[in-house]
């Protein structure tokens, strides 16, 4: 595959490749297509992407992150740099930066995420271990995803850590078995109110 070309030729020339934590791979128009990585870094990760058109290499993005992105959907930030970069027309350019306007986020992640995090209900023993457990798998399914846990959670009572993952669950569940793109859903509202992160600092934020 022409990406995994891409990992050989640059390790091959010295570069150092972080280990790859996520990757995927767009298509804004019939000719122009786009495969993004996410690498861990020694500070924290990264992202880059590479720009195809007609299958052959015309510009490449990289950003450096040290805790989660600002942006609507993954890889947004870095594909829009790679664009300014590549070697496109002006008309091909402006074609692609208006197809990442749109929401590109890929919900199949949420479903997944929500089916793994509630076999805590099952595993755990005692609400204390399952809600130990469902964070656990909310941070490893959505960590780099603007998933904000307060700093204070391990202070909070179980009771209370209880009602707002339940209600982050609640809003995985729904989102997974929708297609946004047709219907839209109340998780695609909250993340625009909430500047595109899941926030379960407040019991009520978002969530009504």
């Amino acid at each position: 595959m022409e990406w995994e070309w891409i990992s050989i030729e640059k390790q091959e020339c010295g570069i150092k490749m972080g280990r790859l934590l996520s990757e995927r791979s767009f298509q804004p128009t019939q000719s122009i297509s786009i495969h993004c990585r996410s690498e861990k870094t020694s500070m924290a990760f990264r992202h880059l992407a590479t720009i195809f058109k007609n299958g052959v290499i015309v510009g490449e993005g990289r950003i450096p992150y040290q805790n989660r992105t600002w942006e609507r959907f993954e890889f947004q930030s870095v594909m829009q740099k790679a664009v300014d970069n590549a070697d496109l027309t002006p008309q091909e350019k402006t074609s692609v930066k208006k197809w990442l306007e749109g929401d590109r986020t890929d919900w199949s992640g949420f479903k997944q995420t929500h089916m793994v995090a509630s076999l805590g209900d099952v595993f755990g023993q005692n609400l204390k271990e399952k809600n130990a457990w469902k964070t656990r798998m909310l941070k490893a399914g959505l960590g780099n995803q603007g998933l904000d846990i307060p700093d204070d959670w391990s202070t909070l009572p179980e009771e209370t850590k209880k009602v707002r993952l339940d209600k982050v669950m609640d809003l995985l569940g729904e989102v997974g078995h929708k297609n946004v793109k047709k219907t839209g859903s109340r998780m695609d509202k909250v993340l625009k109110k909430n500047k595109g992160t899941l926030d379960v600092h407040k019991e009520t934020q978002g969530w009504n």
